[in-house]
């Protein structure tokens, strides 16, 4: 099919195809969505169940083992982990990640009925476990929120303005608000005066609990019309509730709840969560979009209506960004079209350089309407820009490069001989249209498996390979027509008579060396074959990584107290730290969390459940060079203030993250085993002074205060477990009585003990319980021997219903978590485990290691294909073999380039190295189907191979040069600088091998004669 020549005689078809590109291009990237990571799906869900007054161990004997029970038997299930605290048990289920998107909600539907069918099964004090599947919102637009002199109530009118007005602005999904101080009503009484007037506990309890019932009181018939009959509870104001009146049990006699206790209205005494922003108390208001919106749009619109707010919020409310997502977006892909522009330009400049400004236009040009329609087809596809995408652009950019400049390179020959531009197109294209679609064609399988992948890593990846088989086959349409016909514009034919394009000095110079290496062939393939084998055991030297930090300026502070820490001592630590981190150098603003971390404002960030004795700083600084100058002292200076906390840093990171980056997990089913097992794990890694934040995730043991009861006495008094129990609640945390309704805020009313009654443990013998058999108070005293403090476990981790512990760690300033891996690894495995217990490693192994088997899973599904299609293209076996053999000595110039700048080989340098094997095939394909071409010309085999060689030298050398350049502005980007390290380097060497290997195993496998002796080069 000659379509060079049909798109040079009817130019209208092309010129459509251009305007098409560019009002495309320009119409996509005026719409695209824009997002920081591509949108996948969580399969995360959490099945929560209370089981209040219940022991760890008894949470997962009773709740959590049966509920696991219930759940394995799932067939989409992946991994179970649980967490069992005193109370309260948490179960995580995760499901597979071939399961398709469409398949979770049936899922997690499935877990619901499962989880139901299992509740019978539960101790009748066990609450009705719920599931919670939505872990999908990144709330990208964070806000922290002061309002120093406002109360309770009216930063909870203006959160609910905010959220209210936000709620509204297009692309907006949700609206979190979280860190208001929640309020309670307390009722305390004191034991005395209980006492005095003969009033149970029950009897407040159950006074308060009528008065504000909510109860149906039925429907009459009125006429021909019937009424409901509405009963409105009657505590409507706080003075209502002390006119409650309650009456003494064997009497006629009532008491106001006013003359029996206090009444008062005030902050929780135990938040779930303290939020503070430059050491102001604050909270806070996360923005998440809507799937498949523009975040760059929605952050705006977002901005713009808390501007149109301002005059209805109130003076000295303010709005402090935590993080901008929209902002980080448009920053990051304004860089990727300047770093595109300036790659563009390089390309342009060094073919001007070489080929002459016409070719460089022509080339140039090319390359942008393939840009600009690649951008067409990702905004009819429905893909986003983001960090994927626009990856997938700089990778396909030295195949994009190579289609136009073969084409070009083939036409300025011939039309150099003097054939017309016609002529000249119709045989360059003619002879490269079908090697260079064979070649797209590989260089697009080889990212297929990626993005086909059934798993989540294809979910995630489907963008990287989805442009990239665009790009490079828009590529190749447009090389073999827009070139020829911009060829035919701007190129001029030369004289019949013209000297031979090929004599200059460059080509002499190649070809001495290239007759040189084809008659030492032997040789020069077994210094390859050494030099790859050198190459792979240098490579064994090169730092290893999964995915780097994140170029924003922001790092973590954890900040862990001993476990039982109450949640407002953990708080009070933290406090004073807000001064001495804005006081550091470079540091922008800190905010801080108390109780747990902060809402997910980036895809990558989980943040800490809650645990009172846990904290986070989430620190902006001016510049990364700033973090890392500040991130070890600092760290320092605040482990220094408080000896007994555990302080870790974390960087924010661009890919999936872990809890600790190297993790040792101990499974077995003892937990005083489990804990020597990690006591072991923990000196061992303290020997090496380069590991940081050791730690393991059951914490400390807790101190427990056990009442040890005398039955027998019990049984006399006509006292029960639970009257006892709720008399000690009365004396400590408070009985839940109640609730009072203001609006749509529902604030608890809690009866207990005054101040002066509940700061003592040891009064706590001196309480009185109601005995209803007896209708009098009994002493506690006379029913207990002793309170006993004990210790016990107070977490308890399971995965895959067998307890697990996991000792947590991370590598020191400068140093890969691989590297540090590898170093105590073999320590740490040397541990002897008794019979029935079991290490694994999690971490950054882990999640390398999955990324790594599943993308080796689907290799072989794009190498087949690859492999049969590069037959195809020949219709014989020695040409792929040559094609095919060069391609593993490309890790040569990969392993040389990282290890010169230190580069660790990362998930993005793997893909560069799937990329750089595209780049080398598609080079090898193009120079054997030449020396082919001529064979069957009729010219003799020596010449062919050198001849087209000599022919080739100048497209490979051009497309190298530009895209090695072209990578030049990534080098400065943290993503994508080992990817452009892999790329540069690696075809750099990669070139040498097109111009010297292929040519030499050509020899070789075809038994070619020596070449005559080569001509001298002038001098």
């Amino acid at each position: 099919m000659d379509i060079a020549r049909r798109a040079i005689d009817t130019p209208i078809h092309t010129w459509l195809l251009v305007l098409a590109c560019l009002l495309g291009g320009w119409w996509g990237i005026s719409t695209i969505g824009r997002l920081e990571d591509p949108a996948f799906t969580i399969r995360i869900a959490v099945v929560a169940t209370q089981y209040p007054g219940a022991t760890a161990e008894e949470v997962e004997r009773e709740v959590t083992e049966v509920l696991e029970s219930a759940i394995q038997q799932m067939p989409q299930l992946d991994i179970v982990r649980s967490r069992s605290r005193p109370g309260v048990s948490e179960i995580d289920v995760e499901l597979r990640t071939t399961l398709p998107s469409t398949a979770i909600a049936q899922a997690w539907n499935e877990l619901r009925s499962r989880v139901a069918d299992a509740q019978p099964q539960l101790p009748s004090g066990a609450g009705r476990p719920s599931v919670n599947d939505d872990f999908g919102d990144v709330f990208g637009v964070y806000y922290a929120v002061t309002a120093p002199g406002f109360d309770e109530r009216e930063q909870r009118e203006i959160a609910r303005l905010m959220r209210r007005e936000l709620l509204t602005v297009p692309g907006v999904a949700d609206v979190e608000v979280a860190g208001l101080v929640a309020e309670e009503i307390l009722v305390e009484v004191t034991q005395e005066r209980l006492a005095r007037l003969g009033i149970p506990l029950d009897a407040v309890v159950q006074a308060i609990q009528n008065e504000n019932a909510v109860a149906s009181a039925g429907r009459t018939q009125v006429g021909e019309r019937d009424l409901r009959l509405a009963l409105r509870p009657s505590l409507d104001t706080v003075a209502a509730l002390q006119r409650i009146r309650i009456g003494r049990a064997g009497t006629t006699e009532q008491i106001a709840l006013l003359d029996l206790a206090t009444v008062s209205r005030q902050p929780v005494r135990h938040p779930p969560r303290i939020v503070a922003f430059n050491g102001q108390p604050a909270f806070t208001l996360g923005v998440s979009a809507i799937a498949d919106t523009n975040i760059v749009d929605v952050g705006q619109a977002v901005a713009a209506r808390l501007e149109a707010m301002a005059p209805y919020i109130p003076l000295g409310v303010e709005l402090h960004p935590i993080y901008q997502q929209h902002e980080v977006v448009d920053e990051a892909i304004n860089d990727f079209i300047l770093n595109l522009a300036v790659s563009v330009a390089i390309v342009v400049g060094v073919l001007c350089l070489f080929m002459g400004w016409r070719v460089g236009l022509v080339v140039g040009g090319t390359l942008f309407l393939t840009v600009a329609g690649t951008v067409f087809g990702m905004r009819i596809m429905g893909l986003e820009m983001e960090r994927i995408s626009l990856g997938a652009l700089i990778i396909a950019m030295g195949m994009l490069v190579d289609n136009a400049v073969v084409v070009a390179e083939g036409m300025l020959i011939n039309m150099q001989r003097g054939r017309t531009a016609r002529d000249a197109a119709a045989d360059a294209a003619g002879r490269t249209q079908m090697p260079l679609l064979g070649a797209t064609v590989i260089g697009i399988l080889a990212f297929a498996g990626i993005g086909l992948s059934p798993d989540q890593t294809g979910e995630f990846l489907f963008s990287l390979f989805a442009v990239i088989a665009m790009s490079l086959l828009l590529s190749w349409l447009l090389a073999v027509t827009v070139t020829p016909l911009f060829g035919h514009y701007l190129l001029k034919a030369g004289k019949e008579d013209a000297t031979d394009p090929y004599a200059g000095r460059t080509y002499r110079a190649y070809r001495g060396l290239l007759v040189t290496t084809l008659r030492l062939r032997w040789l020069t393939m077994l210094l390859l074959v050494a030099l790859t084998g050198a190459s792979l055991w240098a490579f064994g030297m090169v730092r290893q990584g999964f995915f780097p930090d994140s170029n924003t300026p922001i790092f973590l502070v954890d900040f862990q107290l001993p476990q039982g820490t109450d949640i407002r001592a953990t708080d009070a630590a933290m406090a004073p730290l807000d001064r001495m981190i804005l006081e550091t150098e470079g540091v922008v603003s800190v905010a801080r969390f108390v109780g747990q971390g902060a809402s997910r404002f980036m895809l990558t960030y989980q943040g800490e459940r809650a645990n009172p004795g846990y904290g986070q700083f989430i620190i902006r600084a001016e510049s990364l060079e700033a973090i890392t100058r500040m991130e070890s002292d600092l760290a320092r200076r605040i482990a220094a203030t408080h000896p007994d906390a555990q302080v870790r840093v974390q960087r924010l990171v661009f890919g999936p993250g872990a809890e600790a980056r190297i993790a040792a997990r101990f499974s077995g089913p003892d937990a005083d085993v489990l804990r020597a097992l990690a006591a072991e794990a923990i000196a061992r890694l303290e020997a090496d002074d380069r590991i940081t934040d050791l730690r393991h995730d059951w914490h400390a043991r807790e101190l427990v205060a056990v009442p040890r009861l005398e039955e027998e006495r019990m049984r006399v008094a006509g006292v029960a477990r639970t009257d006892i129990a709720q008399t000690l609640l009365f004396a400590t945390s408070g009985v839940r009585a109640g609730e009072y309704r203001e609006g749509d805020t529902i604030i608890p009313i809690l009866t207990r003990a005054p101040e002066a009654e509940r700061g003592d443990m040891g009064r706590l013998q001196d309480r009185l319980v109601w005995s209803q058999a007896e209708q009098a108070h009994v002493p506690l005293s006379q029913l207990m021997t002793r309170l006993e403090t004990v210790q016990e476990d107070t977490l308890i981790q399971r995965r895959n219903r067998v307890r697990t512990l996991t000792v947590q760690a991370n590598p020191g300033p400068g140093e890969t978590a691989a590297d540090a891996f590898a170093r105590i690894r073999g320590g740490i495995e040397d541990i002897p485990l008794p019979p029935g217990y079991m290490l694994e490693w999690g971490g950054e192994f882990e999640n390398s290691q999955r990324a790594q088997e599943a993308l080796g899973a689907q290799l072989p599904f794009s190498f087949i294909p690859m492999l049969v299609i590069s037959i195809l293209l020949f219709g014989r076996l020695r040409q792929p073999l040559i094609v095919w053999a060069v391609v593993p000595m490309a890790i040569c110039g990969v392993a040389l380039g990282l290890l010169a700048t230190g580069m660790p080989f990362t998930f993005t340098a793997l893909l560069g190295l799937l990329s750089l094997s595209g780049m080398l095939m598609k080079n090898a394909i193009v120079l054997v189907d030449e020396i082919d071409t001529r064979i069957a010309e009729g010219e003799a085999l020596s010449d062919a191979i050198t001849d087209g060689a000599v022919s080739r030298l100048r497209p490979v050398f051009l497309a190298a040069a530009t895209t090695i350049l072209g990578m030049v502005p990534l080098l400065g980007d943290a993503f994508f600088a080992s990817m452009a390290v892999t790329i540069m380097a690696g075809l750099a060497f990669a070139s040498l091998l097109t111009l010297f290997a292929v040519p030499a195993l050509y020899a070789i496998l075809f038994a070619a004669p020596a070449p005559g002796r080569a001509p001298a080069v002038a001098t």
